[in-house]
């Protein structure tokens, strides 16, 4: 029997491939004729051809984006040798622009489906199991033919109430983030961006949505994480969405959306104030705080608009909210990125993502990349180098101040003392630049650490940093005060340990025999013994007030059966004070 092979090489293991399921749930559910095999960029290229050698398919489907495409070329190539018959087709937004030239230049390639693939597929398919090949009858292909290159028209954009709900089996997802459309295309024209190649939005019906919703649900997913690029461009469709899943909450899976700021309604911020803490995710991309960089890739959305909106979420502290900034945008030099980080962090975002530059095929940035002195790798995934505001000095420099972001910021490791220091200093870009430039110099960015290894580095960097004796003992407590919110450890460095007195280590044992006090402080553990609670929480004393930074003796519980929902810290109660 014929088999069709669809791959993806994902760029990590905890992703899947919606694009691959999509497919098969539209054209061949029962899966008589397509298979799925999915790998990450981290397997070996040896590993992947052998394992698809294996599986002798007649036709092989490669999912292409920028961050597997180079892989791919490699894979290809190799399996054509081994499997000359094997017709090899490529789809995805990186062969999908100027598809000629991409099989002009990877012999390889057979064939390249282009765009949205489901209706494509389906003809496809229906061609391969007849027998009959002539391509000139499918619409929305480039191929090969002859040593000649043949493009045929685009395929009529598809109904999505008529592609099956491609989740069958939500343990096959059990450790892996489950990504999920209820809408295509895009309503804005940001010139960096590729959704907006599609004019018009198209989505799922709203009971098809809660349909699909339920399962999640139903099945207590970890999380599910919407890939619609502007998940509330339509305020109808998000409010139907948002109150049906606050209205059937299970209590444990989390909802991911990327949504457009400005435009979020009083209205909607009204009602998610109402959802439970951790059961939604927004993530907003910012990209620039600078007018002229804004006006440049045509963002439309002002930074003023932003603030307000993202300021309104956080006051009811229930909604994880992941802020987005770009380095190398047209007329953003170093000083003044620096100042849109600064702006963002000040916002004090779960999470700040600083990503770089990507020259996307079919951009209006990449057509204009002369126009605005912008110098990109040739490769994919066609990263900035430079601009006529940023050298390469200088991007280099943002990267570390990246890296340091991620290690102490966005991980939230040493989240607050971080946040106290640059509360100090008055300059949260100066904070993480002077610590990587630190970083470097000691030569810690090339050498792996573990979790105790990045606090002990942290506190050497506060030791020379630092201003006053005051402040340092402040961070170091607070450092302390970090380990514990994570993790209850039963070492940590020597630096960071507190010289308890015999007071303090009889302290915890009493507490917890002491039912009236783990009624008060712990009630959803009252059925557990002291013994138990003594493996499931943890009192430590620290010499500040860690959140007045006031300096007095306090003793705090920190529950790790219970943890905070955005955060993954452990719940904290102040049971003593000096």
């Amino acid at each position: 029997m014929m088999k069709v092979l669809l791959t993806a090489l994902n760029a990590k293991f905890i992703h899947s491939s919606l694009a691959l399921r999509s497919l098969k749930a539209y054209v061949d559910p029962e899966g008589r004729y397509t298979h799925i095999r999915e790998y990450t960029i981290n397997n070996r290229i040896e590993f992947i051809v052998s394992d698809i050698y294996k599986e002798k398919p007649d036709y092989i489907g490669f999912s292409c984006y920028i961050w597997n495409i180079e892989m791919i070329r490699i894979i290809a190539r190799r399996l054509k040798k081994v499997l000359p018959n094997t017709v090899m087709v490529f789809g995805g937004p990186e062969v999908s622009y100027d598809s000629g030239m991409f099989l002009k230049n990877n012999c390889s390639a057979d064939l390249i489906m282009r765009g949205e693939g489901e209706r494509t597929y389906k003809n496809l398919l229906e061609m391969w199991t007849s027998g009959f090949i002539d391509y000139s009858r499918i619409k929305g292909i480039t191929y090969r033919k002859d040593g000649r290159i043949y493009e045929n028209p685009a395929v009529e954009p598809i109904c999505l109430d008529d592609i099956p709900f491609v989740y069958e089996n939500a343990d096959e997802f059990k450790n892996k983030i489950i990504y999920y459309e209820t809408q295509r295309g895009c309503p804005y024209n940001c010139q960096y961006c590729l959704s907006s190649v599609e004019k018009g939005v198209r989505f799922l019906s709203e009971n098809r949505v809660k349909s699909d919703l339920k399962f999640f649900l139903d099945n207590r997913v970890r999380q599910v994480k919407f890939v619609d690029r502007t998940f509330n461009c339509s305020h109808e469709h998000a409010m139907s969405i948002w109150k049906y899943i606050m209205d059937n909450d299970n209590g444990v899976t989390n909802f991911h959306m990327e949504i457009t700021a400005d435009i979020l309604k009083d209205e909607a911020i009204q009602m998610l104030k109402g959802a439970r803490r951790g059961l939604f995710q927004f993530e907003i991309g910012v990209q620039s705080t600078n007018e002229m960089t804004i006006d440049a890739i045509k963002r439309n959305a002002a930074f003023g608009g932003i603030t307000d909106v993202v300021k309104k979420v956080a006051e009811a502290g229930n909604i994880h909210q992941h802020l987005d900034l770009i380095a190398g945008l047209p007329h953003e030099g170093y000083e003044s990125f620096k100042k849109s980080f600064n702006d963002v962090y000040n916002l004090e975002p779960q999470q700040l993502q600083l990503g770089f530059l990507k020259l996307l095929k079919g951009s209006g940035l990449r057509m204009d990349a002369e126009k605005y002195g912008i110098v990109y790798a040739d490769e994919a995934p066609y990263e900035v180098l430079y601009t006529r505001e940023m050298t390469f000095d200088e991007m280099l420099r943002l990267k570390a101040v990246e890296e340091m972001v991620e290690t102490f910021y966005n991980s939230g490791k040493a989240l607050t003392a971080v946040k106290y220091a640059v509360e100090i200093m008055g300059n949260p870009f100066g904070f993480f630049e002077d610590l990587s430039v630190w970083w470097e110099e000691n030569g810690y960015d090339e050498i792996s650490h573990s979790k105790m290894e990045l606090y002990e580095r942290l506190y050497e960097f506060f030791k020379g940093y630092s201003p006053t004796g005051h402040v340092l003992d402040n961070i170091r407590e607070l450092l302390r005060y970090d380990i514990y919110l994570g993790d209850n450890m039963k070492t940590i460095p020597e630096s960071l340990k507190r010289q308890g007195d015999n007071d303090e280590r009889g302290f915890e044992r009493d507490f917890y025999t002491n039912r009236e006090n783990v009624e008060k402080y712990l009630p959803k553990l009252m059925e557990y013994s002291a013994k138990q609670l003594l493996r499931m929480c943890r009192i430590e004393f620290f010499d500040i007030d860690v959140y007045t930074k006031e300096k007095r003796k306090t003793a705090l519980l920190f529950n790790y059966y219970f943890r905070d929902t955005i955060l993954n810290k452990a719940e904290v109660s102040i049971v003593w004070k000096e």
